[in-house]
């Protein structure tokens, strides 16, 4: 590994403020120039083949036969960022709106050890077309995140990567994305919209026979054709409580039909870890708080967030600390540090008069 990369990764989860070139090249008493962390940022693109790299011995170690592949996008906000092709208005599913910042989208490798990033791709929008009904200007992408999806899986097969099922939100839940799955030898789990139309056998399928997916009783051992899918898929309606203690219903269908529902459920539930993934990334290495301002800088930040994330995710598997009772250790280990420099500092350059009043020594 680059030495630069390599301490930028550090100073990422060290930090707890903005990471600078400067403020890293003050921190190493400029033993590493400000001029040498802005050419690493933008001297090379590090790409999703770069970070397997990165990620493989990570990989060796923890990989076992029952691992998901969990894929999966997100939106690291950058509100007052200036618009260019890397950071571009992009429409967030949680909140309903658009919202200007990074897309990303990651295949995150899960099992009982730990979780892994071991690829990726950024939403690059370099084509601008008008809008038909507003007549303004808008960025858009060359590659479609259904594509993305399938490269990184495509990737992980090439890398030979172990893993039984593909787990996905709804977005991703496309026949096409069905049958490449298939395809490939591999199974999935994944929602489908309350709206989806399913056959419930062969028969009604060649007839064009097809009920709301949410019209299907619930029950055990039932299989659903959906258009455009040639094999029967395995359906499930698991019904959740929110935070709010209200409820909502997730339409799960799975490749496998082999499996129970309680199986299909308790799979499933293990797409929460890219939840997780998402949380720590930008909270414990540093995602947001970089104030670099062209695509190749601001891409060459994200790869190295995702770096820190990896040697977060190393060091948690030996101390069994999680990512953020391993930062706030860190944290509490340099108030420590500050509070005797500053003691020592008092103690140096300063005197203490009868009244409790300082004065310059």
């Amino acid at each position: 590994m680059d030495m630069t990369l390599n301490l930028y990764i550090d100073y990422l989860i060290c930090s707890t403020s903005y990471t600078t070139a400067t403020g890293l090249s003050r921190l190493t008493d400029k033993a590493i120039s400000h001029d040498k962390v802005t050419k690493f940022l933008s001297s090379k693109n590090y790409t999703s083949a770069d970070l397997w790299k990165i990620a493989k011995p990570i990989y060796e170690s923890i990989k076992l036969d029952n691992s998901v592949l969990i894929i999966d996008d997100s939106i690291e906000e950058k509100p007052y960022t200036d618009e260019n092709e890397l950071m571009a208005w992009h429409f967030n599913h949680a909140k309903g709106r658009t919202v200007k910042g990074i897309n990303f989208i990651t295949s995150l490798y899960e099992n009982e050890k730990g979780s892994l990033p071991i690829g990726f791709n950024l939403i690059k929008k370099t084509l601008t077309i008008k809008n038909a009904k507003t007549g303004k200007i808008q960025r858009k992408s060359e590659v479609s995140k259904q594509q993305y999806y399938r490269n990184l899986i495509q990737s992980a097969i090439e890398n030979t990567t172990e893993f039984k099922y593909i787990l996905n939100d709804i977005w991703f839940a496309s026949a096409e994305n069905m049958n490449f799955i298939k395809a490939i030898n591999k199974n999935f789990i994944m929602p489908i919209k309350s709206n989806r139309k399913v056959a419930l056998s062969d028969a009604d399928k060649a007839l064009g026979i097809f009920v709301g997916i949410d019209s299907v009783k619930p029950g055990e051992n039932i299989l659903v054709r959906i258009r455009g899918v040639d094999f029967p898929l395995r359906f499930v309606r698991q019904v959740f409580k929110n935070e709010d203690d209200s409820t909502g219903i997730l339409y799960l269908v799975s490749s496998d039909i082999e499996l129970t529902n309680e199986q299909i459920t308790a799979i499933y539930k293990r797409r929460w870890k890219v939840e997780t993934y998402h949380q720590s990334l930008k909270n414990n290495a540093s995602l947001a708080k970089s104030p670099t301002k062209i695509p190749k800088t601001q891409a060459n930040h994200f790869f190295a967030s995702l770096c820190a994330y990896i040697r977060l995710q190393s060091i948690s598997m030996l101390t069994k600390y999680n990512h953020f009772a391993l930062k706030t250790k860190i944290y509490i280990e340099a108030l420590k540090k500050a509070m005797l420099e500053l003691q020592n500092l008092k103690t140096s350059k300063m005197l203490q008069t009868d009244n409790c009043v300082y004065r310059l020594a």
